[in-house]
């Protein structure tokens, strides 16, 4: 046998949860508040909706007809479009590359969650949860540079992370992959409802609501904020990772691909919406309880998970406890759901390259990316590496994979028909000519505006007041390499995809004429 039989779903059930949870991660609930927050409040929501229907639910349709259609990962899948295709594949944080890289620091901020659930019970970050996460929990060094010292509080949690995801893809796509996400998702909703409602009975909650909510329609004129819509979607929704592809291919022949792309992307969308709510309810006591304005208070990210969130856990008059316990715990599940996806495109390629089996795939390949995740982040530097890896491969690995792909297969290969028809084959909602138009011209022009934009800016400052040699090799060095990883692997010659082909197309072939 050249191939053994491909794993499937049990139920679209279950591949709904697993593309729900690999949506919905750690940037839902710190990235979208205040995005939409410094974008026009309530006004945002027109241009992200508008994205969300011309960009983001169309680029996720194309993610699953190319995995549904070539039941590859996505490497292979896109070798099996066009032979030089397959370096879009692996290469350029694209896609394996970027899962690689993206998988390395992502686990440490799950841990630090894991961390900071125990510590919300004590509230042991005392009055300074600023000075306790920088100097008492990382200890992070004042700037970048050689490995110093190695920290167990950080790495314990972070071991325990890992062993949780590869024991879980050694499981398998049903029995692992499936059946983790259909208690994870459930239980992040249940979580972060209560969350939510503890979160609006605080005092200043309003204030918090209206300053989120209050639309400024005069940035509706501002191009930037379309941009930043734009940017939101496409990161949210995981298209430039390859991993809607790898999970795609796992699903049955008949399957009804427009309307999980509807389910999942209005998923995520309520989802972020959600977060919004609380993270601002939140907020707003922060802020009343200080006697300044939200806008003093409102922050993303790190900042606002393990500096501002804590500050409020204190201040609150009662259920301080829980409120940590429902909100970091939150932030671990999203983020292990979304981990799980991101390995598992890696595990996938290689299982495909190679031949080896699930569990041999996750033994070597997982094994690998946890190793070198726990050798260099739980560090006084690790944290400086997170900052410049997570920005590069944000910035010019997701943006450019995703931009090429749409350029190739639907400029110059021009295969959006071809797609089209296949997903109109399966699905309960057909495709039509909006489909085509808002891959070939809406999203590849406001995504090459976005590399633009990006570009020039990195190329007039040091990201994050960086030394030009440390950006040189962390920043650059990561983004290009990943590229050139790409076109060595891709050029590297496959007898065994070949063989793949060769099956692939005679199984086809032969179902063709069983009809």
């Amino acid at each position: 046998m050249v191939q053994q039989t491909r794993e499937q779903w049990g139920t679209r059930a279950g591949f709904l949860m697993a593309a729900i949870g690999s949506a919905v991660g750690l940037g839902n609930i710190w990235r979208f508040p205040y995005v939409a927050y410094e974008n026009g409040g309530g006004a945002f929501l027109l241009p992200y909706l508008v994205a969300l229907l011309t960009a983001g639910i169309p680029l996720l349709i194309l993610a699953y007809s190319i995995g549904h259609r070539y039941r590859s990962s996505a490497p292979l899948s896109y070798r099996r479009i066009a032979r030089p295709a397959e370096a879009i594949g692996w290469g350029q944080g694209w896609q394996v590359a970027i899962c690689f890289v993206i998988a390395i620091y992502y686990a440490v901020i799950v841990a630090w969650g894991i961390m900071f659930v125990w510590f919300s019970v004590g509230q042991q970050w005392g009055e300074d949860p600023n000075a306790f996460f920088f100097e008492d929990f990382i200890q992070a060094s004042e700037g970048p540079g050689m490995v110093s010292g190695y920290i167990p509080g950080v790495a314990w949690p972070l071991i325990a992370v890992w062993v949780v995801v590869l024991a879980i893809l050694a499981l398998g796509v049903r029995n692992g992959i499936e059946k983790a996400n259909k208690v994870f998702i459930p239980l992040l909703v249940v979580l972060f409802l209560v969350l939510v409602g503890q979160a609006l009975t605080l005092d200043g909650a309003t204030a918090g609501l209206n300053a989120l909510f209050t639309p400024d329609w005069s940035k509706m004129l501002n191009g930037e904020v379309w941009i930043a819509a734009y940017g939101q979607i496409f990161f949210s929704l995981s298209i430039g990772f390859g991993i809607m592809v790898t999970y795609a291919s796992y699903l049955r022949r008949k399957a009804d691909l427009t309307g999980s792309a509807m389910v999942a992307g209005f998923a995520n969308s309520s989802f972020e919406l959600l977060a919004g709510i609380g993270v601002f309810a939140a907020l707003g006591f922060m802020a009343t309880a200080s006697g300044v304005g939200v806008e003093q208070v409102a922050t993303d990210g790190l900042g606002l998970a393990f500096i501002a969130f804590p500050q409020i856990i204190s201040t609150l008059p009662f259920g301080g406890a829980l409120f940590g316990v429902l909100f970091f715990g939150s932030l671990v599940i999203a983020g292990l759901t979304s981990l799980i996806s991101i390995v598992q495109v890696i595990v996938s390629a290689v299982q495909d390259r190679t031949g080896l089996g699930r569990v041999q795939a996750v033994a070597i390949v997982g094994g690998a990316t946890a190793l070198i995740s726990i050798l260099l982040f739980p560090t006084p530097e690790g944290l400086h590496f997170l900052d410049v890896f997570d920005h590069f491969i944000n910035q010019y690995g997701i943006v450019l994979a995703g931009f090429a792909m749409i350029v190739v297969f639907g400029w110059i290969l021009r295969k959006l028909p071809l797609l089209q028809q296949h997903v109109n084959a399966v699905s309960s909602i057909r495709l039509g000519l909006w489909w085509r138009i808002t891959l070939g011209a809406i999203t590849p022009v406001l995504l090459g505006f976005m590399m633009y934009s990006s570009l020039r800016t990195e190329l007039t400052e040091n990201y994050g007041e960086y030394p030009g040699g440390f950006l040189l090799a962390a920043g650059w060095g990561v983004a290009v390499g990943a590229i050139a990883f790409g076109v060595i692997v891709s050029l590297i010659p496959w007898k065994r995809a070949d063989a793949l082909e060769r099956q692939v197309e005679e199984n086809e072939a032969a179902k063709e004429g069983d009809r």
